[in-house]
């Protein structure tokens, strides 16, 4: 089988790598963050695509958004520290096949992979039931703003990243915050990655 695993963590790239190679024979290719795992998904096809979420370039979650626009036939499972309700949704919504928390033992995270190259959905449980609370109330625009104002962005450059007007950017910026009750454009960030909504 053959594995793309994108994780920013060098040191917990490597040991994945190795124990997966190790415990199942596993071809692993290696992407050091989002960006060079959607340029390495451009260029072949992989079986699986084991991703981390939270990675500078693009996220776990815009790699299976990738994937499922593509219409790839490359299957998804995201492996993460951080068990945010919101997440699981979104990752659910993109066609991700597994997700599990990175504390995961590598016989769950193997297991997890065949059932999900069967054509079945693998969820922690924990992290399924965390999932069933609070619905999303932002959209991908809002997202997106929300993402690059809390890299520091000013409204000119959040308008230049997206090919909006600067008006635009201002409005989905204040819907945002006005959705999350925040103070203003950081707090609101805060907010909506605590809830794994970012």
């Amino acid at each position: 089988m053959n594995i793309l695993l994108a994780e920013d963590q060098a040191m917990v790239r490597t040991a994945l790598a190795s124990l997966l190679r190790l415990e199942a024979s596993f071809a692993v290719t290696e992407a050091a963050d989002g960006s060079a795992a959607l340029a390495l998904l451009k260029q072949k096809p992989f079986d699986l695509l084991l991703s981390d979420i939270e990675m500078p370039g693009q996220t776990g979650i815009e790699l299976a958004q990738y994937v499922q626009q593509q219409q790839l036939t490359t299957k998804v499972v995201i492996i993460t520290t951080f068990g945010r309700a919101g997440y699981v949704k979104r990752a659910m919504d993109a066609g991700v096949g597994g997700f599990l928390l990175k504390d995961a033992p590598v016989e769950e995270l193997v297991q997890a992979i065949h059932q999900v190259m069967a054509g079945k959905r693998v969820v922690d449980s924990e992290l399924l039931l965390n999932s069933l609370g609070e619905q999303d109330p932002l959209s991908d625009k809002e997202r997106q703003a929300l993402r690059l104002a809390a890299d520091g962005k000013s409204t000119s450059e959040i308008a230049a990243a997206l090919y909006i007007a600067e008006g635009t950017a201002r409005n989905y910026l204040s819907e945002a915050i006005s959705k999350l009750h925040a103070a203003n454009r950081i707090d609101a960030a805060r907010i909506a990655r605590q809830k794994g909504w970012l």
